[in-house]
C-alpha cells in the first residue's frame, strides 16, 4: 500500500504508545526488511518494528488505524517468501523474530503437563519446536521440509510436506491460535544438493549417467520410521514395501538416520550454499497443486515437455501426494476439487542476471496448463490483478473477502500480498 506521506516515527502519538523505541529506521535494519529469500521483489518501508510482546504490534496497528492516512504493515518471520509478501513498502515491517526468546518465561515453547499440545509462539523457528518437544520424547506430526522457518509464517500458508498426505497441512494440526487483527472489534543440478543429501556419494556417478541418458528422472524417496521396539523388524517391513514397487535395478540407496537428522536434513545444504554464496540470490518458484486425473497430462506436457526443451532446469522438482480429506475446507488455502491431488514444486536458484529465464519458463507453465484445461491451484500463489486472485479463490473468494472486510477494514496488513491492493 503506498502512501501520500511518510511514517513519522517520532509522532507524538507513537511515542504516547511506546513504540518510538522500538521503531528503528536504522539503514540495515530497512535493508533487510526490503528484501526476501526470493531476491526478486524490493520493496522499502518506512520503518522496521522490534516488539517485545504482542501488544507492541497491537499498539502499532490501533496507531495506523486510526491515522487519517493509514500505513501498510507486515509481519516478516525468516523471510523466505518469494515474492514480497512480507514486505510493507511506505509502511512498517514488524520483526517477528524479536519477539523470540522474550514470551513464556523466555523459552517461547511449552509443552502442556499432559504432553497432549505445545504452546507456541508466532515468532519461535520450526527447528527449536522440534529440539523442544523431543526433550519429552514428543514432537508434531506435519512439518515443512526446511526447518529454519517461523511457526507463524508456515501456517499462514497452511504449511507443507512430504507428511501432509497423511497427517494434512500443518494448520489442520492447530488446536487454537491468538491472533491479532486490523479491525478494532478487538483490543489484542547435480544430485550433490540439499534435497539429496542423503545420496551415498559413491554413487553420484551412477545417477549423474541416468540423468545424462533419459534427461529427467523420477525418485521416490520411501520413509519408514521405527523405535527399539520395531527396530529388529523395520528391514523386512521395507522389503515388503519395496516388493510392490517398480524401479531400475540397482538404484536402490538406503540410509538409517534419525529422526531429528531427517527432518532437518535441509539445514547442511543451505550451510553449504551459504559457504559458495549460492544461497542468497534470486529464487524464482513455482508451487502448483494438480488433480491426480491430471498429474499425467502435466508430465508430458511440462516436465517431459517445457522443462526439457528450456533445458534450464537443475536439480529437483519435488512431487508430494496429498489426500483432499486431510484439509480443512474452513481454510482459505485452495486446492483441487479431488480426493487426490499433487504438489509440484520448482524451487530454483538462479543468478542475478538470469532469474527471468526461469521466470518465463514458469508463465509457459502455467499457460500450457490453461491451454489444456489442467485444472491447478497455486500454493503460494503471486497474482496482479483483482480478477486473478477471484478466479484463484473461486467459490472462497466472497467469504475470504468477508473476513478481510470484518478484520482488516482498512487493508493495514500484509500489503505484500497485493490481494486487496494490487493496483
Amino acid at each position: 500500500m503506498k502512501i501520500s506521506k511518510p511514517l513519522d516515527v517520532h509522532h507524538k502519538d507513537i511515542r504516547a504508545v511506546d513504540l518510538a523505541t522500538k521503531l528503528s529506521v536504522d539503514p540495515s535494519a530497512i535493508e533487510s526488511a526490503s528484501r526476501d529469500f526470493g531476491g526478486i521483489v524490493k520493496a522499502e518501508p518506512e520503518a522496521v518494528l522490534h516488539p517485545s510482546a504482542p501488544q507492541d504490534i497491537a499498539a502499532l496497528i490501533k496507531f495506523s488505524y486510526s491515522n487519517s492516512v493509514p500505513f501498510g504493515i507486515a509481519a516478516k518471520g525468516h523471510g523466505h517468501s518469494v515474492r514480497g509478501q512480507a514486505m510493507a513498502e511506505n509502511g512498517v515491517v514488524v520483526d517477528m523474530r524479536s519477539m523470540a526468546n522474550k514470551r513464556r518465561n523466555g523459552t517461547g515453547i511449552r509443552v502442556s503437563i499432559d504432553r497432549l499440545y505445545a504452546d507456541v509462539g508466532g515468532e519461535q523457528l520450526w527447528i527449536d519446536v522440534l529440539n523442544a518437544t523431543l526433550e519429552y520424547g514428543l514432537a508434531p506430526v506435519s512439518w515443512t521440509d526446511y526447518l529454519y522457518l517461523t511457526v507463524g509464517g508456515t501456517l499462514s500458508n497452511a504449511g507443507i510436506s512430504g507428511q501432509t498426505f497423511r497427517y494434512g497441512p500443518q494448520i489442520s494440526n492447530v488446536l487454537e491460535m491468538d491472533v491479532i487483527t486490523g479491525s478494532l472489534l478487538m483490543d489484542q543440478g547435480s544430485p550433490d544438493n540439499w534435497r539429496s543429501s542423503f545420496f551415498p556419494y559413491k554413487d553420484h556417478p551412477k545417477i549423474i549417467s541416468l540423468i545424462t541418458k533419459h534427461g529427467i528422472i523420477y525418485c521416490l524417496e520411501i520413509v519408514k520410521h521405527y523405535d527399539d521396539r520395531t527396530k529388529h523388524t523395520v528391514d523386512k517391513e521395507m522389503e515388503q514395501v519395496l516388493q510392490g514397487m517398480n524401479y531400475m535395478p540397482g538404484f536402490i540407496f538406503g540410509k538409517d538416520v534419525g529422526y531429528e537428522e531427517f527432518l532437518n536434513r535441509v539445514r547442511s545444504g543451505e550451510l553449504k550454499l551459504k559457504s559458495q554464496g549460492l544461497w542468497d540470490v534470486p529464487h524464482p518458484w513455482l508451487n502448483l497443486f494438480i488433480p491426480k486425473s491430471q498429474i499425467s497430462d502435466f508430465n508430458n506436457g511440462v516436465f517431459r515437455g517445457i522443462v526439457l526443451e528450456r533445458n534450464i532446469t537443475t536439480g529437483p522438482v519435488l512431487v508430494y501426494p496429498m489426500n483432499r480429506q486431510k484439509w480443512d475446507d474452513r481454510m482459505s488455502a485452495v486446492i483441487p476439487d479431488e480426493e487426490i491431488f499433487y504438489t509440484v514444486g520448482f524451487l530454483h536458484s538462479s543468478g542475478f542476471d538470469t532469474w527471468k529465464a526461469f521466470e518465463d519458463q514458469n508463465k509457459d507453465i502455467m499457460r500450457f496448463c490453461n491451454k489444456t484445461g489442467i485444472m491447478l491451484k497455486q500454493y503460494l500463489p503471486h497474482y496482479s490483478t483483482k480478477e486473478e486472485w477471484v478466479h484463484h479463490f473461486g467459490s472462497k473468494w466472497k467469504v475470504f473477502q468477508h473476513r478481510k472486510y470484518q478484520f482488516d477494514p482498512r487493508m493495514l496488513l500484509s500489503p505484500g500480498q497485493r490481494i486487496f491492493n494490487n493496483n
